[in-house]
């Protein structure tokens, strides 16, 4: 099954980073994702521009658009992973690498219940 690992942070400390703490972090992240895709399990990753480059689509009627992230809250969405497990605690495993190669703030793992692409493992 495929799930989305949902990374959030809070984006003032992510973004303060020097270019060599964030380096350091991406290269740990790199050893996960190396893992990952040698055993066919990574599909797409992303890492999000800041929540200053985001748009909202409020869907009323007529809809609205808004610059900005849709919610305020201390720890934003700032990228995601697709993966492949075979359940939920394959997820969380994996989110748990994930997380000890870059700590602080929050996964959340969702299953994907409808997918169109070219991952397909």
């Amino acid at each position: 099954m495929l799930y989305a690992i949902l990374c959030y942070h809070d984006e003032a400390v992510v973004g303060g980073w020097s270019k060599d703490e964030d380096d350091a972090v991406m290269a740990k992240l790199a050893v996960v994702h190396a893992k990952l895709a040698q055993q066919g399990r990574l599909g797409p990753v992303a890492r999000l521009l800041p929540t200053t480059a985001a748009t909202t689509l409020r869907k009323d009627e007529p809809p609205v658009v808004l610059d900005g992230p849709f919610a305020e809250t201390k720890e934003q969405l700032l990228g995601f992973y697709v993966v492949e497990a075979e359940n939920l605690d394959g997820a969380l495993e994996i989110a748990g690498e994930l997380g000890r190669a870059n700590p602080g703030g929050a996964y959340e793992i969702r299953p994907i219940g409808v997918f169109h692409g070219a991952f397909q493992p």
